[in-house]
């Protein structure tokens, strides 16, 4: 039994199809981190700069 284990482990030691799957599913998952924390940030930039604008239209203090 201890024999087919070390085999086995020997065997999906070598195998590295699951390996590219892997780091594909590693590197969306940091794409799609990087790219929600970009899009929050410049969303809240934006509404500053569309807040700023309209108290300008409305009469308020323009910068």
């Amino acid at each position: 039994m201890m024999n087919f284990l070390k085999k086995t482990l020997a065997r999906l030691r070598k195998d590295e199809d699951g390996v590219t799957l892997v780091e594909y599913g590693i590197a969306l998952t940091l794409a799609v981190a990087v790219g929600t924390i970009a899009l929050g940030t410049l969303g809240d930039a934006v509404t500053t700069q569309m807040d700023d604008a309209t108290a300008c239209l409305n009469g308020g203090t323009c910068d």
